[in-house]
């Protein structure tokens, strides 16, 4: 089962609980259930069913929406490629792969090797540093 269909189906069953609610709720009051319960008075209360509902009805988008952004930031998070911090091989399937390896395995791309130009100028000045400590020593 993918991600997003596991999502779908909490919102789903989040959904089906509410309407489950909804349901009793209005089966409450038509059945006259405060009254055999209660000893209210007997009749239909509208404004009670009414704003019972309504009182469910905020919880539900509530927690609806609550819960689906939940989800969203959770496969957002999913989405991020897993990489060691000391090795950089990276995590794919519970084995940890090379880049190279990664990248041919999952995408058929070839690697190569080179150099950013803030590293080559990194290396440079530290080549350079090196030249300088050695000529001082001589």
């Amino acid at each position: 089962m993918s991600a997003k269909t596991s999502g779908e189906t909490i919102l789903r069953r989040e959904n089906i609980g509410f309407a489950l609610i909804l349901f009793i709720n209005w089966a409450a009051e038509i059945l006259h259930l405060p009254h055999l319960l209660y000893n209210d008075p007997a009749g239909f209360n509208w404004f009670r069913v009414l704003l019972r509902s309504a009182v469910i009805i905020g919880v539900w988008a509530w927690v609806y929406f609550t819960t689906r952004g939940l989800i969203r930031r959770l496969h957002h998070l999913e989405e991020f490629m897993l990489v060691c911090s000391w090795c950089r091989k990276v995590g794919h399937d519970g084995a940890w792969l090379t880049m190279e390896q990664y990248f041919g395995k999952n995408f058929d791309t070839q690697t190569s090797h080179g150099v950013c130009p803030e590293c080559a100028q990194k290396a440079r000045d530290r080549l350079a540093q090196q030249i300088t400590d050695a000529g001082g020593k001589a």
